[in-house]
C-alpha cells in the first residue's frame, strides 16, 4: 500500500525527503502516472506525486530555450512551443496507448525515462537536448546542474546522468531544453513489399543522403496493411520537400516506385509508430524495445521469429530500434531475445505483468564492472537507497 504525498514546491519536496531519510522510508516518484508499467514493479512505501510542481518557468523563443517544472504536462509544454512555431526536437512518445493509462505525461517523466520518438535517429534523444535540471537528492538537498545555454558544463555532467535514470538518482523538480523550429509541413515516402534486408538498405541510404530524411521505419506485412511498408519522412518547408522528394526517389529507384503520403495522413502514421499503437493490442501481450546496429536488424528479426513464432515486430530508427510483441507467459521471451542479441544490442521489457517484471530483468543486464559503477553512482546521490529503489535493477 502507498501513502501519497503531493508537495507544492521544491522546498516542501526537499523536506519530505529529509524526513524520509531520517525514518529510512522508501520513496517512489510519480508524474502523470502514464508510465507506471515501465520498470520493475513497486508495491509499498511513500508515493511522491510531482503534480504540484507545474508550470513553464522560462520561455525565450529567440534563444530557443524552455524551462518547466517537472510536473508540467507534456501537452502544455508542446502547446507553449507551438504558439511560437517551435517544438521539442526528440518527439517524445506517449505511453498511454500501450499501457491503457489515463492522465497526462509530464515533462519530468519524459526526462526520467529519456523518452524519444522516430526523429531521435536524426536529431538525438531527449538527453541530447536537455541542458539543465534541478532535483532533490536522497539527502534532501536541492541540486542544480547545467543552465540555459549548451556549453555550460564543467566536471560531472549531472544533466545527462539524470536522463534515463528513471528517478533513481533524485527527484526532478525543473528541466530546461534547447528547442527547434517546428516544420511547416510533412510528407512520407512509401515503398511497398520490401524485405527487411532491402528496407534497411533503403533506410540507410536515405538517412545517409543529403535530402534530410527525419525518420525511417519499416512495417512488415500485416502491420496495418497487406504488404510490407518502408517509410521515409520529410519535414520542413513545402517547397523544400517538393525538391527533396523526387531527388531521393531517383537515388532509391532500385527499390521500386515511391508513393507520397501528405500532411495529416503522414502525421497520423508517424504518431502510430512513435506511440507503438501498432502493437498496443492485444493488451495482454508483452512489449520489448530492442536497440541494435541497423545492419544487424534483419538477421535479428529472423532469429526472433524462429525463437518466438508468435512474435510480431516492426523497425524504427532506420532499423536501429525493434519494437517486439511476445506472449506474456514465462519470461515473456527474455532468455530467447537476449540469446538472439548475443551482446550486440540492448533489450528492454516495456510492458508485462508484474510477476514477469519482478522475475525477469526489465533492462539489459549490466556487466559486473558497469553494475558496480552504477551502484557507486546511486550511492553518491542517494546513500540510503530511498528513491525509487529497485525500479531499474533488484537492489538498486
Amino acid at each position: 500500500m502507498f501513502t501519497m504525498l503531493r508537495p507544492q514546491n521544491e522546498d516542501e519536496l526537499a523536506e519530505i525527503v529529509r524526513e524520509a531519510e531520517a525514518r529510512r522510508a522508501m520513496l517512489h516518484v510519480q508524474g502523470g502516472g502514464t508510465r507506471a508499467g515501465l520498470g520493475r514493479p513497486v508495491n509499498n512505501g511513500v508515493m511522491i506525486s510531482t503534480a504540484g510542481l507545474s508550470g513553464v518557468t522560462l520561455y525565450e523563443p529567440a534563444e530557443m530555450v524552455i524551462s518547466a517544472l517537472a510536473g508540467t504536462s507534456l501537452r502544455v509544454v508542446e502547446e507553449t512551443l507551438a504558439e511560437k512555431g517551435q517544438m521539442l526536437p526528440f518527439e517524445p512518445m506517449d505511453h498511454r496507448a500501450i499501457y491503457g493509462t489515463s492522465g497526462e505525461p509530464t515533462i519530468g517523466g519524459v526526462v526520467a525515462a529519456n523518452v524519444s520518438g522516430p526523429r531521435r535517429v536524426v536529431v538525438g534523444a531527449c538527453r541530447d537536448h536537455l541542458i539543465g535540471v534541478r532535483f532533490v537528492n536522497g539527502r534532501g538537498e536541492i541540486i542544480r546542474s547545467g543552465g540555459r545555454v549548451m556549453k555550460n558544463v564543467t566536471g560531472l555532467d549531472l544533466v545527462k546522468l539524470q536522463a534515463g535514470a528513471h528517478g533513481t538518482l533524485g527527484i526532478l523538480t525543473e528541466v530546461t531544453f534547447k528547442v527547434l523550429p517546428r516544420p511547416e509541413t510533412t510528407a512520407t515516402m512509401l515503398y511497398e513489399g520490401l524485405s527487411e534486408a532491402d528496407a534497411v538498405a533503403a533506410m540507410s541510404a536515405a538517412l545517409g543522403s543529403p535530402f534530410e530524411v527525419s525518420a525511417a521505419a519499416h512495417l512488415p506485412a500485416g502491420m496495418g496493411a497487406d504488404r510490407a511498408r518502408t517509410l521515409l519522412r520529410f519535414e520542413n518547408f513545402a517547397a523544400s520537400i517538393d525538391y527533396r522528394f523526387p531527388a531521393l526517389a531517383e537515388k532509391l529507384k532500385r527499390f521500386g516506385t515511391a508513393k507520397r503520403i501528405e500532411n495529416a495522413e503522414s502525421e497520423k502514421l508517424w504518431a502510430s509508430i512513435r506511440d507503438c499503437t501498432l502493437l498496443a493490442e492485444p493488451r495482454d501481450t508483452a512489449l520489448w524495445r530492442i536497440s541494435v546496429k541497423p545492419s544487424y536488424a534483419p538477421e535479428l528479426a529472423n532469429a526472433l521469429r524462429s525463437a518466438l513464432p508468435e512474435a510480431r515486430l516492426f523497425l524504427d530508427w532506420g532499423g536501429g530500434l525493434l519494437w517486439l510483441a511476445t506472449p506474456a507467459t514465462g519470461d515473456a521471451g527474455a532468455a530467447a531475445i537476449r540469446a538472439a542479441l548475443g551482446g550486440k544490442g540492448h533489450a528492454t521489457l516495456v510492458r508485462a505483468p508484474d510477476a514477469i517484471r519482478s522475475a525477469a530483468p526489465v533492462f539489459q543486464p549490466e556487466a559486473a564492472p558497469v553494475a558496480a559503477l552504477s551502484g557507486r553512482i546511486k550511492a553518491s546521490f542517494d546513500p540510503q537507497g530511498l528513491i525509487n529503489p529497485g525500479r531499474m535493477h533488484a537492489g538498486l
